[in-house]
């Protein structure tokens, strides 16, 4: 787990390079993970994919070791603490409780089907548990997930739920929809 890296990443603003040259080795490897995943494999585009939410979340890197004894990272999360805009169908509580975003869940094509996005976000909701007086104030555990319609499964095998409020819509072509969830 890194914690929020800060401007490290984005030193000159937004857009930045997706590759910052002094950012922390772990960000680096989740950059590199997202990179294969959604801007090669899945077509989104590369620019927008190290975003203004980078430097403030936490980010979790899974590896594998090599035949030559290397760490290789192949599974990443992210979650973004509070504050959030209104959500991407426009909807707006201003009492809505304080959450946090999980995001940016990918894994390397040939290592999928072997839990390792159950087992990050796993580990991801047990610290957020114990640290909950860290993340904001009044934050009590829930957790939003803008999910991919083709992994809402996945996602509510972890416990989410789908919430029709928040509708459905489309990020870099591919449509998503909302999930909560309270660790």
């Amino acid at each position: 787990m890194l914690a929020p890296p800060g401007d490290v990443v984005a030193p000159s603003g937004f857009p930045a390079d997706p590759r910052p040259r002094d950012a922390p080795k772990i960000f680096l490897d989740a950059m590199e993970v997202r990179i294969k995943v959604f801007c090669d494999e899945q077509k989104c585009a590369l620019e927008p994919e190290l975003d203004e939410d980078d430097p403030r979340s936490w980010h979790w890197v899974a590896y594998r070791t090599t035949e030559s004894g290397e760490d290789e990272p192949v599974s990443v999360i992210r979650i973004v603490p509070p504050p959030h805009g209104a959500h991407p169908n426009g909807f707006h509580d201003p009492l809505e409780e304080p959450y946090v975003k999980l995001g940016r869940v990918a894994t390397m094509a040939n290592q999928r089907g072997k839990g390792l996005s159950r087992l990050l976000t796993e580990e991801a909701f047990r610290w957020l548990a114990a640290h909950k007086n860290d993340i904001a104030d009044g934050y009590k555990g829930l957790v939003l997930c803008h999910a991919q319609v083709v992994v809402e499964g996945m996602y509510a095998k972890l416990g989410f739920v789908t919430d029709e409020k928040l509708g459905r819509w489309h990020e870099e072509g591919i449509e998503h929809l909302g999930m909560w969830k309270r660790v």
